[in-house]
């Protein structure tokens, strides 16, 4: 649907000596028609200009653009309109007309199009029921809340039917409830409508949400690229890791976990395995204590995954009830806590010891 070939794009910093500056360096992508394909980074690392590229709001200083088989990367005037009415566009701080109704702002691309009063009248109430604001019509911005305001942004980037929905940062201004009723709308116009959505953010929970494949953008380049739940479970790239850190937030104190008597692990479930019980197996199997210290199990599209932060420690044989007694309860009890580590490394996907008593 949309392949990006070779994309840079340079700018030229002005001052005492002008120089050139690579905002984004040389990136393919190639986007399927349908998904919903995520570029995440921090601020600066590119992905805003290379988003921008693709309806030539920004042209590349190299590289091409093709949309639907066909290179646009020369368009220009008339065509380069046409073409820009089949990308609908929603930015972080929605860019209405705060002059004018709801009805007029959604509306507005339809009038840029050159379609009929008749056809306006008709196509606005769609796109306004289709974001939940059919009631307000006649408000004006000043009256909506954040939320409101974005989704009149929304339905302006949809009025023409547009192939391709490009969203720049759309959720940044909004807050955690409100950015995830708009995640769920795009969720579901790129379900019903079919249109492809390519979607920008400097937050990985947003990514994880509403992404089928996501890129990471660093210093202008794509590090790494793939589905979002292997982006999640097995980052690749040092930097991609970090960002999968911070969202997780599975870090406990350093001082606890040294204070803290056995040994304690970070475990990784991933698929199948994340609703296994593979902890409660190894206590039983190995006479040890199983805590959990700290995780979460959720959900990357239809996908598990589970990271848990736990503490192995030696059970006393008299506590086990006879009938679990097995042989590997009369060996040492840090062999027992081997043997129930090697366990779960067995039947977990990744297993990191970060302490051992």
């Amino acid at each position: 649907m949309i392949k990006l070939e070779n994309i840079s794009v340079e700018f030229e910093l002005r001052g005492k000596q002008a120089t050139r500056f690579k905002a984004v360096d040389q990136v393919s992508l190639h986007i399927r028609r349908g998904e919903v394909f995520g570029i995440v980074g921090t601020s600066g690392a590119g992905k805003s200009t290379l988003l921008r590229t693709i309806n030539l709001l920004e042209r590349p200083s190299a590289g091409r653009v093709l949309v639907d088989g066909e290179d646009i990367t020369d368009l220009t005037g008339s065509a380069l309109r046409l073409e820009r009415h089949k990308i609908g566009m929603i930015f972080q701080h929605f860019n209405l007309m705060h002059n004018r109704t709801v009805f007029d702002n959604a509306a507005f691309a339809l009038r840029v199009a050159g379609k009929s009063e008749a056809e306006i009248q008709q196509r606005v109430p769609e796109i306004l029921k289709l974001v939940g604001l059919e009631d307000k019509a006649l408000a004006y911005p000043s009256q909506l809340s954040g939320g409101q305001k974005q989704r009149v942004g929304i339905a302006r980037a949809v009025a023409n039917r547009p192939a391709v929905l490009l969203c720049d940062e759309p959720t940044s201004a909004l807050d955690l409830e409100t950015s995830a009723a708009i995640l769920e709308l795009l969720k579901e116009i790129n379900e019903r409508l079919g249109i492809t959505i390519v979607l920008i953010s400097h937050e990985m929970n947003v990514i994880k949400k509403i992404c089928g494949r996501v890129a990471v953008m660093d210093g202008g380049k794509v590090i790494e690229e793939g589905s979002a739940f292997d982006i999640f479970a097995t980052p690749q790239a040092d930097f991609t890791r970090q960002l999968v850190a911070h969202t997780l937030n599975l870090d406990i104190p350093e001082h606890l976990v040294d204070n803290i008597p056995g040994t304690v692990l970070k475990v990784l479930f991933l698929g199948d395995k994340a609703e296994d019980s593979v902890l409660s197996a190894a206590a039983i199997r190995f006479g040890v204590s199983v805590d959990i210290l700290h995780g979460k199990i959720e959900y990357i599209g239809d996908r598990a995954m589970g990271l848990l932060v736990v503490r192995l420690a030696d059970l006393p044989i008299g506590s086990v009830p006879p009938e679990l007694v097995t042989s590997v309860y009369a060996t040492s009890p840090t062999a027992r806590v081997d043997a129930a580590v090697q366990f779960i490394r067995e039947n977990a996907t990744q297993v990191e010891v970060l302490h051992a008593h």
